[in-house]
């Protein structure tokens, strides 16, 4: 990953884990950090974890990105950093947001975790920030690990001891079952037990989301936000989905990681192919004044194909996962689930919506981010023939566009 990105990396268990890190280098107690709305609320909760204030951004609805002129210059002045979130593998405007942190003498960290192929202003997401972190769970498939990443070299030995200071030791039953997953998954989808499972465990009370977003359960983060920087008060909250998001990994776990990430290159190839596909169709939307190009940008955003607004046609990024937009996103999911395919990676409503005042800053203008977490439709590339097949047999009908932007292609 050194020599991908360019600079310093250190490996950490979990791309959650990175970023707690990176923020209580990074950023004063009680800072301010503009931060995405359509993002996972565990990022929401990290940041809260590390003692900060989440800002949340105004969005370009067709690609999620930050829109930077759409940031008031009051609010740029009381922040303490920027987090990009480069949702889907799409980039965030890099190079735009890395001059106005320079401006205002603040840290940009880069969330890579859906990115870690993208591309924007010729260099990787990734290598535009103070720091940033990636996800080995996501586009390698080891569902584990992560590194955060950093532009000056002399911080490695910093930031080393900083992720060893917070881990908690590694624990045989979590090898194990890490070792055993990918069976016990294999065996659900070859039998066909999905159902079952999910079942099963909702019955056991293992399920930590019912719905799209985590309950928030107010009292009890307001106690933990009061007990803030402190990673184990938020554990709760932060481990959802990954309960090894601080162990220290073991040699099993290692192994089957650098096994995943010798083939990062073929799985990205592939994703590519599946992009430019999904782009093609007419549920995906060309940014103003690139119809008909694959990967055009989004609304004035670095957008999928990461050209930047220089006019010449864009190449497809491996995104992680290709937003469709569809009239009824219900009904797709449903179709899709019919024929074995789940979506995930929903990020509906947005975090202030969600989160409220009482948590975080609201959006300026929070129109774009609830257009995009209502209708975006994220589907894996890999699956794009399939995806693409559902669609047309279910008679899928395009989301209208947001008022004053290009209607849909098809």
């Amino acid at each position: 990953m050194r020599g991908r990105l360019g600079r310093e990396c250190v490996y950490v268990p979990s791309c959650r884990f990175g970023l707690f890190v990176a923020l209580r280098h990074w950023c004063p107690p009680g800072g301010r950090v503009l931060m995405s709305p359509v993002n996972d609320d565990v990022i929401f909760f990290v940041v809260l974890a590390a003692g900060l204030r989440p800002v949340q951004a105004p969005l370009n609805p067709l690609d999620a990105s930050i829109d930077v002129d759409a940031v008031p210059d009051e609010l740029w002045g009381s922040l303490s950093a920027v987090l990009t979130t480069n949702l889907y593998g799409n980039p965030d405007d890099a190079p735009r947001l890395r001059a106005k942190c320079d401006a205002l003498r603040i840290p940009l960290l880069e969330d890579g975790a859906h990115a870690i192929g993208s591309e924007v202003g010729g260099r990787p997401v990734g290598s535009w920030g103070d720091a940033s972190v990636f996800s080995l769970s996501k586009h390698v498939g080891a569902k584990a690990g992560g590194f955060l990443s950093c532009a000056d070299p002399g911080l490695r030995e910093a930031l080393e001891k900083t992720c060893e200071d917070l881990l908690l030791p590694g624990r045989l039953t979590a090898e194990l079952a890490y070792t055993v997953r990918p069976y016990a998954e294999a065996a659900v989808r070859g039998l066909r037990l999905r159902r079952a499972a999910w079942a099963t465990m909702r019955m056991l009370g293992l399920m930590e989301r019912e719905e799209i977003r985590m309950p928030l359960r107010a009292e009890d983060l307001g106690r933990a936000v009061g007990a803030a920087p402190d990673l184990t008060a938020s554990d709760s909250w932060v481990r959802v989905d990954l309960h090894d998001y601080r162990l220290r990994s073991g040699g099993l776990r290692l192994g089957r990681i650098g096994r995943k990430l010798d083939h990062l290159d073929e799985v990205l190839a592939a994703c590519r192919a599946g992009t430019e596909q999904l782009l093609s169709t007419r549920w995906a939307r060309p940014g103003p004044g690139r119809a008909g190009e694959v990967g055009g940008a989004g609304m004035g955003g670095a957008g999928v194909g990461g050209a930047g607004g220089s006019g010449a046609r864009p190449v497809a990024q491996p995104l992680f996962r290709v937003p469709l937009f569809v009239a009824d996103r219900d009904a797709s999911i449903a179709a899709l689930a019919r024929r074995g395919i789940v979506v995930g990676y929903l990020y509906d409503p947005p975090l202030d919506d969600y989160a409220g005042a009482g948590f975080t800053d609201l959006s300026p203008d929070p129109d774009g981010a609830r257009w995009f977490a209502r209708h975006a439709l994220p589907v894996d590339p890999l699956r794009a023939r399939q995806v693409i097949d559902v669609l047309e047999e279910s008679g899928a009908r395009p989301a209208e566009a947001p008022g004053g932007l290009e209607p849909t292609r098809g």
